[in-house]
């Protein structure tokens, strides 16, 4: 007879310990911001599932979960310790964890009552694994093995000091011996808890055999529906603690799925606040809360990272930095995280969920070649043709350029038409542009790298103050078209 196991994903949570604003699309296709999320809502949520399915309920996180907001950079992820204990999680995987370093990381995997779990990064000097690659977790008899597979981007598109003395692979060789290994060692079921991303995450699991579940992260994506892959149900859900996948199982005897029900659960306020949890989350961002509070501007448009080639909330980061630079032209990185504002006030608050490392305004001068070859670069991988090769967010974000791209073209020739200033993009001229983060102009590219006296934050108040009090209007400026 089939046994029963719930099994909850939460994935790219990114730090966002209370409820805030999300976009939900109506069926009409149009979005209207709701308030979701929030670890006491989640609290509550798990809560219930453990009193439905008493000693069978299974709780992972996908990663992208201790960085993110102000209270999470500010702590180096420690706030989140303590939160994370409290909902009880059964094991986690990472890509922004490592945004303080391999040695730091490590030190919170130690606070934490669950492990971080990752098969493809390794230390550079020992070729040991820099962390336990599976955990075996045992729900009223049955046996479920759960591996995890960090991000491979970290130390290929992040900023260096994220993998110093790591190295990371994409998983895929080694996963089958764990596969093998979980068996051999009674697992009637095996999770793989990933962070490639969606694409890269069902191309896997159509090559590799022997998972029954792979819960994927880092792509935000919301699925009402699982994807079928080799044998495996794939599921991902969403990002910030706005949504929560919920999977109902059926266990056979011999293991393996016999069926199951999937739900995306959206955390909203018909579920109530945990007041231990409320207590905690208050708790640490007390001492935050007037400078976080503070009104800085007004924005007449709802800001958001929603969309894959330009999205409003990096048109007025961009805005603010090239106008602290003095300059026409300004890269960013096409990050998915940052929950949406609605038009309204602007606090301090949205300002560090816009760019919560707040790194310096920095300029550089490159080529108008050198600029369509970080272009093409960075869409190939983001529109690359084999998955494995995506490893971006979104689209760059640039500023004072217009482009007209053929997507379906192949690598290096996407580029269909590029203009700067008013003329086509002169690929021998030398332009000073703005950018932020290593991200925002690989160091492969350009000279004369300048760090300016102020910070992102900083540059986003002073663009916002020069506004007055009718706020900014930030209309996107079709900059990039799908041609």
């Amino acid at each position: 007879m089939a046994q029963n196991l719930t099994l909850l994903q939460i994935n790219d949570t990114h730090g966002y310990l209370e409820p805030h604003p999300e976009l939900v699309w109506e069926p009409d296709g149009r979005p209207h911001h709701v308030t979701l999320g929030g670890y006491a809502r989640l609290a509550t949520l798990f809560r219930r599932a453990r009193e439905q399915n008493p000693g069978r309920v299974v709780v992972l996180d996908n990663g992208d979960t201790l960085h993110g907001t102000f209270a999470a950079v500010h702590s180096k992820g420690e706030a989140l310790v303590e939160p994370l204990n409290a909902l009880g999680i059964d094991a986690m995987t990472a890509h922004w964890e490592f945004a303080w370093g391999g040695e730091h990381l490590r030190y919170l995997a130690t606070r934490l009552r669950h492990p971080l779990l990752a098969i493809n990064c390794y230390e550079e000097g020992t070729g040991r694994l820099a962390f336990p690659p599976s955990t075996m977790l045992e729900r009223d008899g049955i046996r479920i093995g759960v591996i995890g597979i960090a991000a491979t981007i970290v130390d290929k598109t992040m900023p260096p000091h994220f993998s110093k003395g790591l190295r990371f692979t994409l998983g895929e060789e080694e996963l089958p011996q764990h596969i093998s290994r979980l068996r051999d060692e009674g697992a009637a079921l095996v999770v793989v808890l990933s962070h490639l991303g969606m694409p890269q995450d069902v191309k896997l699991a159509g090559r590799v055999p022997g998972i029954d579940i792979l819960l994927s992260g880092h792509t935000h994506n919301r699925l009402a529906e699982p994807i079928h892959a080799g044998g495996a149900v794939v599921i991902q859900s969403g990002c910030h603690g706005s949504f929560v996948g919920r999977l109902d199982l059926e266990v056979a005897p011999g293991g393996g799925l016999a069926g199951f029900a999937h739900r995306l659960v959206m955390v909203d306020d018909g579920i109530p606040a945990d007041p231990a949890m409320q207590g905690l989350v208050h708790g640490i961002l007390a001492p935050h809360r007037e400078m976080l509070g503070r009104v800085v501007g007004r924005t007449r448009d709802g800001l958001d990272r929603t969309t894959m080639l330009e999205a409003s909330m990096d048109t007025l980061l961009l805005r603010a930095i090239a106008e602290a630079a003095g300059t026409s032209v300004a890269f960013s990185n096409g990050w998915r995280y940052g929950a949406p504002i609605p038009p309204g006030p602007l606090t301090m608050n949205d300002l560090w969920n816009i760019i919560p490392s707040n790194p310096p305004v920095s300029t550089v001068e490159l080529t108008g070649a050198e600029m369509r070859a970080m272009l093409e670069e960075n869409l190939e991988r983001t529109f690359a043709a084999d998955p494995y090769a995506q490893m971006g967010g979104y689209a760059k974000r640039c500023l004072g350029l217009q482009l007209a791209v053929k997507i379906e073209n192949p690598p290096g020739h996407r580029i269909d038409r590029a203009f700067a200033e008013g003329a086509p993009l002169d690929p021998e001229r030398r332009y000073r542009v703005a950018y932020v983060t290593a991200q925002g102009v690989p160091a492969r590219y350009g000279r004369d790298r300048r760090d300016l006296p102020i910070r992102a934050i900083d540059a986003l108040e002073r663009y916002l103050t020069s506004a007055g009090p009718e706020g900014v209007k930030v209309e996107l400026p079709a900059l990039i078209t799908a041609v």
